[in-house]
């Protein structure tokens, strides 16, 4: 192994290291007194939040780096949303779920896997978080899963071709919540659901970043991905408003230690 490669191999481990400790540190009781007026949400400039069109992602770049805190850091909301989505806990037979920015498929495959009834589709524009998501999708017998490669603001599905939807920290990096929120409407069936989470606070959201960036610095590229640096966590109140401009049926929005929640139906 060269130097080089050395240099990089000692990078990420460390990196990985140091993010697994700090899992230990904060992954707490979320809803502890106090955690709200320690935390400051930190909205970026508009011209600094609107991701720039530079050939690569970061996403891509350190997709394994994402892949580790996706599945060791953030918090698993598979119940809640369970909750919140279905009284009875139990999906109907034959229910469409679509999934934006899925990432390596967290999501997607625990609905999958554990409602083997239900259809789930899992869109991102990332491919190497897709190949790791179908491979996990894969190794689970989960034939009721499948992938594809899509920006999540550009039309690619027919109109109310689903019945449930759900994302998480879709926003964080996303420079067009108004048109998401769109397509999400559009997509839904008459009497569909769509379930959205998202973080409240800018410093745990943007721990990913931090770090993905940070390696970045080992290369070549310090400045030619097109992420911010930080993440952009909307205010409670602007996360609501954003909801409330497309005609449900209904929409409820509320909190949860460091997540906000929007659960919108449509008419």
């Amino acid at each position: 192994m060269n130097d080089a490669a050395k240099t990089s191999a000692s990078a990420n481990s460390a990196t990985a290291e140091a993010l697994l400790s700090m899992s230990r540190e904060t992954m707490i009781d979320e809803t502890m007194p106090g955690l709200a007026a320690a935390q400051t949400t930190v909205r970026l400039p508009e011209s600094e939040a609107t991701l720039i069109d530079y050939e690569e992602s970061l996403f891509e770049r350190f997709a394994w780096l994402y892949i580790f805190c996706r599945e060791k850091l953030f918090r698993d909301d598979t119940d809640r949303m369970i909750r919140a989505l279905w009284s009875t806990g139990l999906p109907p037979a034959q229910t469409q779920l679509i999934e934006l920015g899925c990432g390596p498929g967290f999501y997607s495959c625990e609905f999958a896997k554990r409602f083997p009834l239900i259809t789930v589709t899992g869109l991102d524009q990332c491919d190497e978080q897709l190949k790791w998501a179908r491979r996990k999708a894969e190794s689970l017998g989960l034939a009721n899963c499948k992938f594809a490669q899509v920006d999540v603001l550009e039309p690619s599905r027919p109109d109310e071709s689903f019945d449930v939807l759900i994302a998480s920290r879709l926003f964080t990096v996303l420079p067009d919540r108004e048109r998401a929120v769109s397509e999400m409407f559009r997509v839904l069936r008459s009497g569909g659901k769509c379930l959205i989470a998202e973080p409240r606070y800018a410093f745990w959201a943007s721990i990913p970043l931090f770090a993905m960036w940070f390696l970045a610095g080992f290369s070549r590229l310090q400045s030619g991905y097109r992420e911010p640096r930080t993440a952009n966590v909307l205010p409670h109140a602007e996360f609501a408003s954003l909801f409330r401009k497309e005609p449900w049926k209904r929409c409820r929005v509320w909190l949860d230690g460091r997540y906000q929640y929007a659960l919108c139906e449509k008419d």
